[in-house]
């Protein structure tokens, strides 16, 4: 009879968990054999928003929007209410002075006149009477002057309605065109409701806005002689369709209180009326001011708030753009004081660098974004372009 060798339990329970562990492993090489790669994340540039911060060689030179206004302007009314029964002009008649505008008819006014001159000459006559008799005693002086007030108070009766029978014409008080015409023939109108805007387009006024850092250079550069910067600053406008041509202007004045909203100033430039074309008000241009000589050398950036954001030390930064990489990085700066919607860059930017003007907390150092075209973005105001003080 064959001989059997009995195995210890011990050696049992090893095989059995050699046979489990060889079935593990397998069964993991099968799964990795069967998993997929994980798949490539995509390198996708962010879209932003950027602007150019002016070269130097613009430093001196400023442009602004501007708008033409009449530098003589006349609401033409009426100082008595009436019905219009005549009105021959036409919205963009010429006129001189002493010309016709308007008529009311003057029926009304003509019985008051006719009223008051009987009055006075009844009072006149009784005034003349009376001389004679206060000469000879006839009458007491107290009734002499009753006739003498009566006689005077007629007499500015009949010229207070001469008068408004007079202002039933309305002329024109000045050379000029007519701007608009506001109401029509047989119309009932009320004293001193316009009939018409009149307005001197030979002589004409240049508006525009400029931020309180051109308005301290300017002021900057008078002199002790009382010579004002204002003055001397070359400023010239040009048009649209015609920006070859270059028209001088000529200093006017500046408003002392800044707008609530933008922070900026009024200034008014006048300029003459040229011969090549019609300048009318309502119309724009654009205004150019040499500053080269009125500021100072230290240059001074006005950026958009949106552009400089903190880092994690909260110190001022901005993203500029390499585009040669199409990458941006940050640069600190350091910045002044807030202008409208902007901000004032003190250091840390140079003329030419491209900067991201919104996007700015998505971006990290070394993305590769790409620049939204000119039409998507908003056309930058004057304050932030860069600028010396």
């Amino acid at each position: 009879m064959p001989l059997h060798t009995p195995q210890s339990p011990v050696s049992n329970q090893m095989q059995r968990k050699l046979i489990i562990a060889c079935s593990l492993l397998a069964t993991w090489a099968l799964v990795g054999c069967t998993e997929k790669a994980p798949p490539q994340v995509e390198d996708v540039a962010r879209p932003v928003k950027t602007m150019v911060i002016a070269g130097a060689d613009a430093a001196g030179m400023r442009s602004f929007p501007a708008r033409i206004a009449a530098a003589i302007r006349a609401d033409l009314a009426f100082r008595i209410p009436g019905s219009v029964k005549e009105i021959p002009v036409k919205e963009g008649d010429r006129l001189q002075e002493g010309d016709l505008v308007a008529r009311l008819d003057p029926t009304d006014y003509q019985i008051v006149v006719d009223d008051k001159r009987a009055t006075f000459e009844k009072a006149e006559k009784n005034f003349e009477r009376g001389k004679r008799l206060i000469a000879s005693g006839a009458i007491s002086q107290v009734d002499f002057d009753r006739l003498e007030a009566e006689f005077k108070n007629a007499r500015a009766a009949l010229n207070t309605a001469t008068q408004d029978l007079g202002y039933t014409e309305l002329k024109a008080p000045f050379d000029g065109m007519i701007a608009t015409r506001e109401v029509e023939r047989f119309e009932e109108v009320l004293a001193k409701q316009t009939i018409a805007i009149l307005q001197n387009v030979e002589m004409l006024e240049v508006k525009f806005d400029a931020p309180e850092s051109i308005i301290r250079g300017i002021q900057a550069g008078d002199d002790e002689k009382g010579t004002r910067a204002s003055d001397m600053i070359p400023v010239f406008a040009s048009f649209e369709g015609q920006s070859e041509a270059k028209y001088p202007l000529i200093f006017k004045e500046i408003s002392t209180k800044a707008d609530a909203k933008t922070q900026t100033f009024e200034v008014t430039y006048l300029m003459k009326q040229w011969e090549q074309g019609r300048v009318l008000p309502g119309m724009t241009a654009t205004v150019t001011m040499d500053l080269s000589d009125y500021i100072d050398s230290v240059m001074i950036f006005t950026v958009p708030v949106s552009a400089v954001v903190g880092d994690y030390k909260l110190d001022p930064r901005v993203w500029t753009v390499d585009e040669a990489s199409m990458s941006v990085s940050p640069q600190p700066v350091k910045v002044g004081r807030l202008v409208g919607d902007g901000i004032e860059v003190l250091e840390g930017l140079e003329p030419g660098v491209r900067i991201v003007t919104a996007g700015t907390p998505f971006l990290v150092e070394g993305m590769r974004v790409t620049l939204l075209p000119e039409l998507e973005q908003a056309e930058p105001r004057p304050e932030d372009l860069e600028y010396q003080r």
